[in-house]
């Protein structure tokens, strides 16, 4: 727990922020229709403001077990999601229509998970007993996508102090602070509750969420002063810690369970998303204490390739893939620094059998097979890997690439085209996609293309003006 100052706090949800919007005599809950329109507009803010982490590892897991929550409880009205977001601090929030966000600083400091499903499954709460559409109700002259970009504006803000200050300033010009006090406790209390029956249902030990609480009040968050009292108490109260203490009062914990796949998503992300110096030396020092220890070589090998060090990096995911050969994304890490290493046959052998494991899988066998210029190979893993995953900027790349060192000039340029849209370079697109008409002989193709041509001269596109960053890959074969 030797971290730095970490910003509030477990379940802050958006609902204990923007409650000071309404009055609570006058809010009525949304309908699912426009919670779910609401749900929209702010994940487009949310994706706009945080990092979100994009890692097939850590998503998988932490949807896997929000699932498994979500499968004891009655049919819901929404489809929960849950995310990560890349930034150090204590928090996690639900946001409309079942979307739920677990921040990476938080998730570093569970040590089970039991605690990760007692913080999900308390945000689930929020979420079941409706309690976001009660507390964004809005005035209908306010827009949906106005309203998710306040709700979106006031979580970024979470990321500082300073921030706060301001945040709450939009929030408090609708209502009094204390009207929001009071629903945050109720609805925290209520939560903490109806989130203890679904950990239950799905088997896990009720203690989790006491135990996340304690750890955070054990934390010195803030200097006094720095943000009102209420706020830097809100979700670590004494009170809900009492409340939990009394309520759990006759359950025994449950023993820890050693769970491979949650050690091996808490591994990769302080390796991945952690402070680098602080991670480099803990896996160290355990891979000193115990060299054939699984998890600290996961952690090393997956910093040594992060460092710039992939040859180094082998030997430690070797270790890891010995003592866990059905584990696909272990061969996927280790594939992958096996090509940036330039042991290309190895990557691809390694690669070659893994079955379905996210699009980094192929990517890297393409990858491979273009390095050794088995060029019709790797059109065929592109190919088949862009039916898949049809929005990946990378795919599109590599594959207008391999095509173009096969002499198939339309389809080159016509996927480097698509690639530069999507890096919003519409110079470079249109060069992609006139060079593309050049070439094309499919109507159908030839219409896509001019489609996207006339889109980006329109002046009022959602397209842009469009200059070349010098950073971009240059798309030439």
């Amino acid at each position: 727990m030797c971290k730095l100052k970490k910003t509030i706090a477990v379940g802050i949800s958006i609902i204990f922020i923007i409650c000071g919007l309404l009055t609570p005599k006058t809010a009525q809950a949304l309908t699912i229709k426009a919670e779910n329109e609401l749900a929209d507009e702010f994940l487009k803010a949310v994706f706009l403001q945080y990092e979100i982490i994009k890692d097939p590892v850590i998503n998988n897991y932490i949807n896997k077990v929000g699932q498994k929550i979500v499968a004891k409880m009655t049919p819901q009205p929404f489809s929960y999601k849950f995310y990560m977001v890349h930034q150090d601090v204590y928090n996690a929030f639900a946001g409309p229509a079942g979307n739920i966000f677990i921040f990476s600083g938080l998730f570093e400091a569970l040590e089970s998970e039991d605690e990760l499903a007692a913080l999900l499954s308390h945000e689930i709460a929020h979420v079941s007993c409706r309690h976001i559409s009660e507390m964004i109700t809005q005035n209908k002259k306010t827009s949906m996508a106005t309203m998710a970009g306040v709700v979106a504006g006031i979580l970024v803000g979470l990321g500082g102090a300073s921030a706060i200050g301001s945040a709450l300033t939009i929030g408090s010009m609708a209502a009094g602070q204390s009207v929001a006090l009071a629903y945050s406790r109720e609805h925290e209390m209520q939560a903490d509750q109806i989130g203890q029956t679904y950990l239950k249902a799905a088997g896990y030990d009720l203690n989790g969420l006491l135990s996340i609480l304690k750890k955070i009040r054990a934390v010195d968050w803030f200097d006094t002063g720095e943000i009102p009292t209420y706020l830097k108490t809100h979700p670590a109260t004494e009170e809900r810690i009492i409340y939990l203490d009394n309520l759990l009062e006759n359950e025994h914990p449950l023993p820890v369970k050693q769970n491979y796949e949650f050690q091996r998503a808490h591994t990769r992300v302080i390796a991945l998303y952690g402070y680098n110096n602080t991670a480099m030396q803990r896996f160290a020092e355990a891979i000193k204490k115990n060299p054939k220890n699984s998890m600290a070589n996961y952690g090393y090998g997956l910093l040594l390739e992060r460092n710039g060090n992939p040859k180094a990096a082998i030997d430690h995911l070797k270790i890891v893939l010995k003592n866990h050969p059905q584990d696909d994304s272990l061969k996927v890490d280790l594939g992958r620094v096996f090509f940036l290493a330039g042991e290309y046959t190895n990557s691809i052998a390694i690669l070659t059998p893994v079955s379905d494991n996210g699009p980094e899988s192929d990517l890297y066998l393409g990858r491979s097979q273009m390095a050794l210029e088995r060029n019709e190979e790797a059109a065929a893993t592109f190919t088949n890997l862009l039916e898949k995953y049809p929005d990946n900027e990378e795919v599109l790349f590599f594959l207008g690439q391999t095509e173009g060192k096969l002499s198939q000039f339309a389809g080159a340029h016509y996927h480097l085209g698509e690639y530069y849209v999507k890096k919003n370079d519409y110079r470079l697109a249109t060069f992609h996609f006139k060079k593309a008409l050049e070439y094309e002989k499919d109507a159908e193709k030839i219409k896509k293309i001019k489609k996207f041509l006339k889109d980006m001269e329109a002046p009022h596109s959602f397209f842009g003006n469009g200059k070349e960053k010098d950073s971009e890959k240059t798309g030439r074969f």
